[in-house]
């Protein structure tokens, strides 16, 4: 016997599992942090504006929140596609193989239907859009205000809110609250 002969399509199939299983764990954790450091970037940010009193400091602002933001949408999407495919064609193929009828990761749809589901992907995707989108965009208020005159920060300015603006539909947009 050689050491192929211990490879069957099942023991792949559940190696992918516990790979993209990782994966999502890894990406979740990658994911919540970055809530943490947006946090932490808007405190430095206006108080180095406050400090120094240069207005223009605002600009770095909305540029942060919205790599920020990308980067924390970019692993929600990729959470959301692991545990998709788990249901859908993962499991279903380990099902096949054990002779089950249905998906032997139950937890993967239980935790989806939950009742109170809809209710926190919504909130979720209020706190996400406040930390991403609203706050930058009264910093840019904020410039606007007190701040613009010079022509390059002012067009840098309507620019992250334009970045702001669309990160705020990709928000909402892959909220996921209707399912």
């Amino acid at each position: 016997m050689t050491a192929t002969d211990d490879i069957t399509v099942g023991k792949l199939l559940l190696a992918e599992y516990e790979r993209v299983k990782e994966e999502q764990k890894t990406r979740i954790g990658f994911r919540d942090n970055l809530l943490y450091v947006t946090l932490a970037a808007m405190v430095t940010v206006l108080i180095g504006a406050a400090q120094t009193r240069q207005p223009a400091l605002l600009l770095t602002l909305p540029a942060a929140t919205s790599i920020l933001g990308w980067t924390y949408l970019t692993n929600d999407q990729k959470i959301s596609a692991i545990g998709l495919y788990v249901r859908t064609d993962l499991g279903p193929r380990l099902a096949a193989l054990a002779g089950e009828p249905e998906s032997l990761f139950d937890w993967e749809s239980a935790h989806r239907s939950d009742g109170c589901r809809r209710q926190r992907k919504i909130i979720q995707c209020a706190v996400d859009l406040i930390a991403f989108a609203a706050v930058p965009m009264a910093v840019l208020t904020a410039f606007w205000v007190y701040g613009a005159g010079a022509a390059l920060p002012s067009i840098l300015s309507v620019l992250e809110a334009l970045a702001v603006i669309v990160l705020a539909a990709q928000i909402v947009q892959y909220a996921d609250v209707a399912r």
